[in-house]
This record gives C-alpha cells, structure tokens and sequence, in this order.
C-alpha cells in the first residue's frame, strides 16, 4: 500500500513575502511532503507588485528546499486545493482579529470542500509584521530589509508603489 503524499497550501497574496511568512513556511514544512505556496491575485486587495515578481522572489527564499512549490493563482482557495490535491490550507495568524476571519473562512473552505485549515499562531517576535505595513514604510522611503526574506530584500523598490516617487523630508 503506497503512502498519501501530504501536500499542504499556504495561500495569500504576499504583497510582499515577509519574514512572518517564511516564518510560517520553516514551522509548518516538516508537517508536509509538498507545501505549495499560492500566491493569490486578489480583486478584493491592492496588490503592488506584479505576481510573477512576487512568485519569483519566493521561489528564491525557498531555492534550496525540494518540497516547497510556488505558483499563482487568481480563483477561490478551495478550487486551488483541489487543483492541487492538499488537504490542508495553511493560514498564519497573528491577532484575535486574523484568528476570528481565519476561522470563518475555515468555516467556508470545510463546507464546501471538507479541506481542512490549520491556523498557526505567529511567532511573537514577528507578529507586528504585515505585507501592508512593510509596503507603508517602503513608500515613505524607510528601508524594510529587516522584514524581508534574504533573497526578497532587494524588493520591495519604492516605483512599486503606484508610480509615487518616495517622499522625502523637506529641510
């Protein structure tokens, strides 16, 4: 009798990849013989950064690592998982408030699919990271390095952001 593979998704926009996500990614990997990391296009979320630069630069973080996949995808959740044959969708979570919307959509992806959701707590040094707050700071020129995955830390560049030139500080 042939073993299931374990094939997980890790879905979001990641606009952009955060340490918080390759956070995720490290912890939950070992739970899966496959993770594919779905890089969503949302057409409820701004996203910046053109999803093939967004797939690029996590396929770079993850270069190393076999069992990691990386695509886009522009459909519902569910659909991506069955596409994919993952069982489990992965979610990160770093609030009551991401708790509450996670749960809900959980609530969803179970009901019309019977895919499970596993919710994995943030780690607390890194549960102040967004996507957006590192997209804020960027376009008021700050340098966001800190927060971004090695071979991510070249993104995001401040013409991202919708044409605007990074604000400078008149003397």
């Amino acid at each position: 009798m042939e073993k299931e593979t374990r094939i997980g998704l890790f879905t979001g926009t990641f606009d952009p990849f955060t340490i918080g996500h390759q956070n995720i990614v490290d912890r939950v990997l070992p739970l899966f013989d496959k993770l594919v990391i779905a890089v969503a296009v949302s057409k409820l979320k701004h996203t910046s950064e053109e999803i093939e630069a967004r797939v690029q630069a996590i396929k770079a973080v993850f270069a190393g690592e076999k069992r990691v996949e990386v695509r886009p995808y522009a459909d519902l959740t569910i659909d991506m998982a069955r596409r994919e044959g993952a069982r489990f969708i992965v979610r990160g979570v770093r609030s009551a408030k991401d708790f509450e919307y996670e749960r809900e959509q959980a609530d969803i992806n179970k009901q019309l699919g019977g895919i499970e959701t596993l919710l994995l707590f943030a780690d607390p040094r890194l549960s102040s990271i967004s996507s957006s707050m590192v997209r804020e700071l960027q376009f008021f020129g700050k340098d966001v390095a800190e927060w971004l995955p090695q071979p991510c830390s070249g993104n995001p560049s401040p013409a991202r952001f919708g044409g605007h030139e990074t604000l400078k500080q008149t003397e």
